[in-house]
């Protein structure tokens, strides 16, 4: 809806049911911790559009051959805003869901298990990856290796790191594939849940309700009958 709906008002909607469910479930501040990770990537919109943003004459202010146009600078923050909406909206849902309740889930629902461990892996990847990380460079100093201080040491600490990763990677893959084989992962008959999600007719109807208003406000907006700053 972010994306879809133009202008302010998609993505300032996105933000609020965001931080209402983050306030509600408790972890505003974590969320919005986590969030900091998108400011490189926010830096470089304001910047590219506000600048180079092609066909805008309204100058705001000029740097040598280069102007801030105001056109630009509205992209740009409309553009921030959903990419703010994006990064909140995933921050929340992976605090607020285990890795283990989704794949359980999407699999009782009948998704396909191939599907669930392709979406499961890819999620408990980076976790994993920043353990293994963090346990290379541990057994890296322990060896005398200075990976701290100045700016050319880290990224000469870089090569040492790159290759336990790439390597245990790999080597986890063939384990877990051999491990999902001998546990019947390719059998043709659907498994049973063991564990089943608590799901009450008030959390379906309110799904389906979002889903109804999310669906109206987008046809409404894309065919013009419901003007939205």
């Amino acid at each position: 809806m972010a994306f879809v709906v133009r202008g302010w008002s998609g993505p300032l909607l996105v933000i609020a049911v965001a931080i209402a469910c983050a306030g509600t479930a408790r972890i505003l501040r974590r969320s919005l911790a986590a969030l900091l990770l998108t400011t490189p990537l926010v830096l470089s919109i304001v910047l590219v559009n506000t600048f180079l943003y092609p066909g805008a004459h309204d100058v705001i202010v000029g740097i040598g051959p280069i102007a801030a146009t105001g056109t630009g600078l509205t992209a740009a923050l409309q553009a921030v805003l959903r990419v703010v909406a994006f990064g909140l909206s995933v921050v929340v849902f992976s605090f607020t869901t285990t890795n283990d309740d989704l794949v359980t889930d999407l699999e009782h629902r009948g998704l396909g298990r191939r599907a669930v461990f392709v979406i499961g892996a890819a999620i408990g990847m980076v976790p994993r990856m920043a353990e293994r990380a963090a346990e290379i460079v541990d057994s890296q100093r322990a060896r005398g290796l200075d990976t701290e201080g100045a700016l050319w040491r880290r990224i000469r600490g870089v090569v040492p790191l790159a290759g336990p990763m790439i390597f245990g990677a790999l080597t986890e893959v063939e384990e877990r594939t051999l491990a999902l084989e001998a546990r019947g992962f390719s059998a043709p008959p659907r498994r049973t849940t063991l564990r089943p999600l608590p799901d009450d007719e008030r959390q379906r109807a309110f799904r389906w309700v979002l889903l109804g208003l999310v669906v109206l406000v987008v046809v409404s907006s894309a065919s013009g009958w419901l003007a939205l700053p």
